[in-house]
């Protein structure tokens, strides 16, 4: 076994969560106003969303710094498309890299094909219902 994972979601609001990991780094949660949610945290299929990039974005940062790459700050976009039913899954996800520094397009598109293909967890776990497609872009 690789490893394993542990976090702790706590209620504290009408429709509010506080998620902790094991070093003790928390994020917010938050349902819709209908629910009695406040917009004071990220609903849970956009924290999904930002799980993807955020992996993958680590990914991109170490093979950009592996290709001695002097990327300076990354930037992800993401847009996603929803199923018109229930349960609302996502069917389409697009991720736009954007590098900043003195880097190379290619090396930065060859780092986010990387990520995406073999090294994101996130995307693989998603890959077999969501139809993933990213881009780099030099900002």
């Amino acid at each position: 076994m690789a490893g394993s994972t542990h976090i702790k979601l706590v209620q504290s609001g009408p429709a509010k969560f506080v998620v902790s990991n094991a070093a003790g780094a928390t994020g917010v949660i938050d349902g819709p106003a209908d629910m009695g949610g406040e917009n004071a945290g990220l609903r849970p299929t956009e924290m999904l969303l930002a799980a993807l990039a955020g992996c993958s974005s680590l990914d991109v940062l170490h093979i950009m710094k592996k290709k001695r790459q002097s990327l300076e700050r990354l930037e992800v976009e993401v847009d996603a498309e929803r199923a018109d039913a229930i349960p609302a899954v996502f069917t389409k996800i697009h991720l736009r890299f954007k590098g900043y520094g003195a880097i190379e397009l290619e090396k930065l598109q060859k780092a986010v094909d990387l990520s995406m293909e073999k090294y994101c967890s996130v995307s693989k776990m998603l890959e077999p219902t969501v139809k993933i497609t990213a881009e780099g872009v030099l900002g």
